[in-house]
């Protein structure tokens, strides 16, 4: 790519040198308005019930422009609080702290926002598309300059204490309109191989529903199994409940939280559904001592080689064969101790199952399985030996799926830095993209 005729220092190690025609400016400068907000008082009907007035939060910006926000506050709340200020349509806005610190929007729309957002608007010397670019290309050296341990905060004075090197208005737009293209062209090969992901996913769970639940041989008589939402099985398949298949099926409790007695300098494994991965687990995030085991008949202590599903929250369905002996909490279901069936068919079942194991879960904003629920459950299975056949097969088509996923993950994994880098190359005139042509 092009280069510019001349260079010089920019003084700031993370820039380098920069087109010797540009200017350096400080932020704060360059913008007449920067500005944040403030949270009117929680659960006060009078700032929030039926407000017409944009509130934004950093949960709701998206590294592009942005169209809506998902709160919105009362006439009252602006009155009330002086640091509510109202920006136009066509600010930019940072995240200044929080898990989104260092994301950007521009707004196309006019708004309030709470205090964690910083916004910028109003300059006749950046162009705010540039400066969205230019924020994007070193969101990693923003969030460094942040202050704080457990949750850094970037903070407004040091976002207007930012220095950077511009070229003139003019040339920011071209900069800004070639960015918009490139960045578009890379978003669309990432969203390809993210539907190709998706599509595999997809492939991979319809072979195993095939597997488990039709068996490998497609000539194989079949008959009624009696669940309406399995349908026919093998004829030479049996129906097992759950809970006649498994001589352990259980879960667990948390002891009391904060109590050091139960959980400092702990030494038993204490599994949470958080640690679950979907297959098998090597090891969980949290122990609990020897006197919590004493103290709470409700944990039990399960062997290596138990398959555990969680039975409501965020992670309900998931599931790990544990490679190690563990106790739970009481989102956990396990399973362990079958002659009957196989712990891994067991696991690929559920995976194929899942979606209809969620549906016989009870309660409205956290549906539980619970394990009632999960003791009743009926499977169709054949034979022990032909249940580890399946597994087998279903283990090697398992690893192609996982090469070619990883293989995409990979690829995305470098388009997104690549990306990076090339916002970062062209907002410091690495490169020269004045006669850049835009491609359709």
């Amino acid at each position: 790519m092009r280069k510019y005729d001349s260079y010089k220092e920019s003084g700031i190690d993370w820039i380098g040198k920069v087109p010797s025609n540009w200017e350096k400016w400080k932020i704060s400068h360059a913008f007449s308005k920067i500005g944040s907000g403030t949270t009117p008082e929680s659960g006060n009907p009078l700032y929030h019930h039926n407000g017409t007035i944009n509130w934004l939060n950093t949960g709701d910006l998206n590294d592009s422009k942005l169209y809506t926000c998902s709160k919105k506050i009362t006439e009252k709340a602006v009155e009330d609080y002086s640091s509510l200020k109202r920006y136009p349509s066509g600010s930019l806005v940072i995240a200044m702290y929080g898990a989104t610190i260092g994301k950007t929007s521009i707004v196309q729309f006019e708004t309030t926002t709470n205090q964690a957002c910083c916004v910028f608007s109003e300059s006749e010397i950046i162009d705010i598309n540039f400066l969205f670019y230019w924020f994007k290309g070193h969101k990693e050296h923003i969030i460094n300059l942040a202050v704080g341990g457990g949750q850094p905060n970037i903070s407004q004075d040091i976002l207007k204490g930012i220095r950077l090197y511009t070229p003139t208005f003019k040339e920011q737009n071209q900069i800004a309109n070639y960015l918009d293209n490139k960045t578009t062209q890379i978003d669309n090969l990432i969203n390809k191989k993210e539907q190709l992901i998706e599509l595999l996913e997809e492939e991979r769970i319809a072979i195993i529903n095939q597997a488990v639940t039709k068996g490998l041989n497609p000539e194989a008589p079949m008959k009624d199994s009696g669940i309406e939402w399995l349908g026919d099985i093998p004829e030479h398949w049996e129906v097992w409940k759950i809970s006649h298949a498994f001589k352990k099926l259980g879960s667990g409790t948390t002891p009391e939280s904060g109590n050091p007695k139960y959980h400092s300098d702990g030494t038993i494994n204490w599994l949470n559904t958080g640690d679950l991965n979907n297959g098998v687990l090597e090891s969980c995030s949290k122990k609990i001592t020897v006197d919590a085991l004493e103290d709470y008949s409700s944990l039990k202590v399960y062997p290596a080689g138990s398959l555990v599903i969680a039975m409501y929250g965020a992670t309900i369905g998931k599931t790990a064969i544990v490679n190690f002996e563990t106790t739970t909490n009481q989102a956990c279901c396990v399973f362990t101790d079958s002659d009957i069936i196989d712990i891994k068919f067991l696991q690929y079942w559920f995976t194929a199952k899942k979606e209809h194991i969620i549906n016989l879960s009870v309660g409205g904003g956290q549906p539980n399985i619970s394990q009632q629920i999960l003791r009743n459950v009926r499977l169709g299975a054949p034979s022990f030996d032909e249940q580890l056949e399946i597994v087998e097969y279903l283990k090697d088509k398992e690893s192609k799926f996982i090469n070619l996923k990883n293989k995409l993950m990979n690829e995305i994994e470098l388009l997104k830095e690549y990306k990076t880098a090339l916002i970062s190359e062209v907002v410091t005139g690495k490169v020269d993209v004045r006669n850049y042509k835009t491609e359709n």
